[in-house]
């Protein structure tokens, strides 16, 4: 949303030298994603492992929770090589370092272990309190992207790379800022453009254009037949879905209503409420506003336009999935200043 400062390289270089230098020969190396990770989380994570196999030579492994369940998610890990390994297949005492990407210790979006020691964070979200404990943290929360940290990371310590890492590191950049429409800086911008030339454009189309099921569609049908309209904001319910996924995806599509500047979606994942927040509004904040939303029931995270958040141990009956619609929307109308406003239907049948 703005060009922000220079790009500092000089500062990059020195953070840089400074943890490959600490984390050189103290073994194995692990590095974590968010749950159900998105391309910026899976971008980063590759990247990271590029500087430090490059770099030290150690062995390093991209875990993550929960499932890589959106099309383009899934199009992309398979044409892109992406080598991820599921958090609960492995034997984290192995591990000597531990490194987290997009996401920090104890924001509820990841499923490693709290009690267990994180080495580094790399995230452009808001620091969280538990950072204050870690002996290595880059967290430039006016960054568009993750990604976009990690290719300076790369060009600070002039490490070369090919076109799938320059593919995976462009889109990433590129889903997470909606091409540069939201939450942009001077930085993201650059990392952009210099990495366009380097993509890779047929796997580009095909992770843009995935096949899908047909249940796909019928997340759709659902979401929009579900969705009220409270003024300015829109908020819907997919009560059981099959990848949480599906919330963000839609809470996109359905900011695009006329009139719309607000978006909360919900569905339900094993046992927890899937949450996503979307804005239009420059002066909105939106993980400070979910996390007012979800205060004292689940976590929220995000920053300036966008955020997601989890309720967890929620019961899948649809009387328990609505009565928190309707208290997650009444939260939501309060914080926006709203209540009451009655609500209608996106749609009627």
């Amino acid at each position: 949303m703005t060009d922000g400062a220079m790009v500092d390289l000089k500062g990059t270089l020195e953070f840089t030298e400074k943890f490959l230098g600490w984390m050189r020969g103290r073994g194995a190396v692990l590095i974590v994603t968010h749950d159900h990770p998105d391309p910026d989380s899976l971008a980063a994570a590759m990247a990271l492992k590029h500087l430090i196999t490059i770099k030290t030579g150690q062995p390093t492994t991209i875990a993550f929770g929960g499932m890589i369940g959106r099309g383009e998610n899934r199009v992309m890990v398979q044409k892109l090589e992406i080598d991820v390994v599921p958090l609960d297949s492995l034997d984290l005492d192995r591990f000597q370092v531990v490194c987290m990407v997009d996401s920090q210790p104890g924001t509820g979006n990841n499923s490693f272990p709290r009690e267990r020691k994180v080495d580094l964070v790399i995230d452009h979200h808001p620091a969280r309190e538990s950072c204050r404990e870690l002996r290595w943290v880059d967290v430039r929360d006016e960054y568009g992207a993750t990604a976009t940290m990690l290719y300076e990371y790369l060009e600070a310590q002039k490490v070369s790379f090919g076109t799938k890492l320059a593919t995976i590191l462009f889109y990433a950049i590129k889903s997470e800022t909606q091409d540069l429409g939201r939450d942009w800086i001077r930085a993201d911008r650059r990392a952009y453009l210099q990495l366009l030339p380097l993509v890779n454009n047929s796997i580009l189309f095909d992770i843009i254009h995935p096949e899908v099921p047909r249940a796909y569609f019928a997340h759709f049908s659902h979401a929009i037949r579900n969705a009220m309209i409270y003024d300015d904001v829109l908020v819907f319910n997919l009560y059981q879905i099959d990848t949480p996924d599906m919330v963000a995806e839609l809470a996109d599509f359905l900011l695009r209503v006329d009139e719309v500047k607000v978006v909360l979606g919900m569905g339900h994942y094993k046992n927890s409420m899937a949450l996503s927040f979307r804005t239009l509004r420059n002066d909105l904040n939106a993980g400070e506003i979910l996390q007012s939303v979800v205060a004292g029931l689940g976590t929220a995270g995000g920053h300036g336009m966008i955020a997601g958040g989890q309720i967890p141990d929620t019961a899948g009956n649809r009387e328990t999935l609505q009565q928190l619609e309707q208290s997650l929307t009444h939260r939501l109308l309060q914080e926006l200043g709203r209540y009451p406003v009655p609500g209608i239907p996106l749609v009627t049948e």
